[in-house]
């Protein structure tokens, strides 16, 4: 016998995953992980407790799916601008959607800060420095640069002030991190 654990989700069960996950960015965004009770999620989504079960088997997992949803939306739409560019403008494409995405998305920004303070994200950051340092290390050989520049340490430096550059437009939202992230690749333009 078949059991719902074991089985592929109907199409109605994958849009309502996806909009219970929808839902608790936006709640995450507006009350916080804490705030984000499970009542809290189920009345947001218009559905009972027991509905939100049926589809995830604890309020955790379901932050948590949540969570890995804005992490894969994040990692795809700043992969796919990396892979369109020529590897010499590949960093700068890197920081520009990075940081783009991130201000059109400000719930998503909000539900990457609620899981690193909450424990859901592993702070091991070395995944995203390494894979930077990827991106300038295959910048610097397509320009023919010998920089002198340690390109791991510059990628941590990039990643914080992206981070910061982003805690500035969740402060301020006149901030106009359009222009910061120009600096950002004007800064780093001369070590590639």
């Amino acid at each position: 016998m078949s059991t719902r654990s074991d089985r592929r989700p109907t199409l109605i069960e994958q849009t309502r995953r996806a909009q219970l996950m929808e839902v608790v960015i936006m709640v995450v965004a507006e009350h916080g992980h804490a705030g984000a009770s499970l009542q809290r999620i189920a009345d947001a989504a218009g559905i009972t407790k027991a509905a939100v079960l049926y589809h995830f088997p604890s309020k955790d997992a379901l932050v948590r799916a949540s969570y890995e949803h804005v992490l894969e939306t994040l990692v795809t739409t700043v992969g796919a601008a990396v892979d369109a560019s020529d590897p010499a403008d590949a960093p700068a494409a890197y920081i520009r959607t990075m940081i783009s995405h991130l201000r059109e998305t400000p719930q998503h920004t909000r539900m990457i800060i609620e899981a690193v303070t909450n424990g859901l994200e592993d702070r091991d950051s070395s995944g995203r420095t390494e894979a930077l340092t990827l991106i300038m290390e295959q910048a610097r050989s397509a320009r023919g640069g010998t920089g002198t520049v340690d390109l791991s340490v510059l990628s941590i430096m990039v990643s914080g002030a992206m981070d910061a550059i982003i805690a500035e437009r969740l402060e301020r939202p006149d901030f106009d991190t359009a222009l910061a992230a120009e600096e950002l690749v004007r800064l780093i333009e001369p070590a590639l």
